[in-house]
């Protein structure tokens, strides 16, 4: 019973100690916007106007006044899901209900998984609806908005539903290795969904079509070619359905692969910024940071199935939580729900690693580019538009930034 109540208390701590450090770090950050607040910084005068500069202020802390609360709401109804003792309720009344079937123990997950999700509703409707409305950015609907929430309940069922049954089988069938197997099978998912995720997923969400003949599309085309990036089209998603703000990116493999450009971001940059940014795209094709980050991933999803083996045969662990072990399902709901108040900590390190694959990205466009003017060019409209924080904390950029801030962007490729 000692390590019973040893674990819950660890797990409460830990809990705790994720939500103080997050209330912490959104209100280091908000002091130190409001401490460069009132005039434009000598480093971005010229890159925007001072109006412009105060909107971006008051959206950062818009959104990091709704973060506080997001972050303490979403540490409530963890806290209450795991030491309610709702959970292991909900799993005895499953057993009982439907039996221990692998398609039964999935539907207990699911069903687990989208009740804790409903709680977060109203907060991400409010910032969609309110928050990202004040700021000029919300351009989808009401019902647009349930839609995309309702295809990606129904994805789930379609695609994640028997996919977790798979992985509870294979439990059965394979014994003490089952997470080896259960590791090949989701890495052979993902995979796969690289493939038919752009061709059968993406269009349900937006709308794909080719980018206009013209000298934009020559543009780009020709940068394609000098770079040897084979693409089998470039394509314009109708991005703007949704919100204002915008992005680039690439899907797919091999013959598979396309580029996709947001159509805001063909609306807010001009034809050599447009190529800069598909410059900087290619360079982390080029820099092969897509396989290394697929892998890196693989090998994170690989440890956490080992360690939830070894979890599974600890009784303190299920019993910590008021689960009866004997059964793999709490084990994954438990890991499930806990391992983000563990990773948190680590985030500064994967971000680094992510920034530093930016920094590379970055240095392709611009040797591609023969100059860095465009990118730089590019990259000051897009923060700009997108009310970017310019003057973030650099501990609180450490945390949840992937990308540099615009002023470590400039300065790297000013050096290079």
């Amino acid at each position: 019973m000692r390590a019973v109540s040893v674990v819950a208390w660890v797990v409460l701590l830990l809990i705790l100690a994720k939500w103080a450090a997050q209330l912490w770090l959104e209100r280091l950050n908000s002091r130190h916007v409001l401490a460069h607040a009132g005039k434009v910084p000598a480093a971005f005068k010229g890159v925007v106007d001072e109006a412009t500069y105060a909107k971006s202020v008051q959206y950062t802390l818009a959104k990091g006044r709704l973060d506080q609360i997001e972050v303490s709401y979403n540490s409530a109804v963890l806290l209450l899901a795991l030491f309610s003792g709702v959970l292991p309720w909900g799993f005895h009344g499953c057993m009982q209900w439907l039996g221990g079937s692998a398609w039964a123990l999935t539907a207990f997950l699911f069903a687990t998984g989208v009740a804790l999700s409903l709680p977060g509703l109203p907060l991400d409707w409010y910032d969609q609806f309110r928050l990202e409305e004040r700021f000029g950015f919300n351009t989808t609907t009401q019902k647009l908005w349930w839609l995309d929430r309702l295809k990606g309940l129904l994805l789930g069922i379609v695609l994640g539903y028997p996919l977790l049954v798979l992985v509870l089988k294979l439990v059965e069938w394979t014994g003490p290795w089952w997470w080896l197997w259960a590791w090949a099978a989701l890495l052979g998912f993902q995979l796969l969904m690289l493939v038919l995720a752009p061709v059968l997923i993406l269009p349900l969400f937006n709308k794909f079509t080719p980018l206009p003949e013209g000298s934009l599309r020559e543009r780009l085309l020709k940068l394609a070619g000098q770079t040897r990036f084979r693409a089998r089209s470039i394509q314009v998603m109708d991005g703007s359905k949704r919100s204002r703000h915008s992005n680039a990116f690439f899907t797919g493999f091999g013959g598979f692969r396309k580029i996709v450009l947001f159509d805001t971001l063909i609306q807010q940059l001009a034809e050599p910024e447009l190529a800069a940014v598909l410059a900087h795209e290619i360079g982390h094709f080029k820099k092969k940071h897509i396989p290394k980050t697929l892998a890196a991933s693989a090998l994170g999803s690989l440890a956490g199935l080992y360690l939830v083996s070894l979890l599974a045969q600890q009784d303190w662990f299920q019993r910590g939580f008021g689960f009866e072990p004997g059964n793999i399902v709490p084990a994954l709901l438990l890991f499930g729900l806990l391992s983000g108040v563990v990773t948190f900590w680590f985030s500064p390190v994967a971000h680094w690693w992510s920034r530093r694959y930016e920094y590379q990205a970055d240095a392709f466009a611009a040797e591609v580019m023969h100059e860095p003017g465009a990118l730089i060019g590019a990259l000051r409209k897009l923060n700009e538009k997108n009310l970017s924080n310019l003057t973030p904390h650099p501990l609180y950029s450490g945390f949840y930034y992937s990308h540099p801030t615009l002023l470590e962007r400039e300065q790297a490729l000013r050096a290079g």
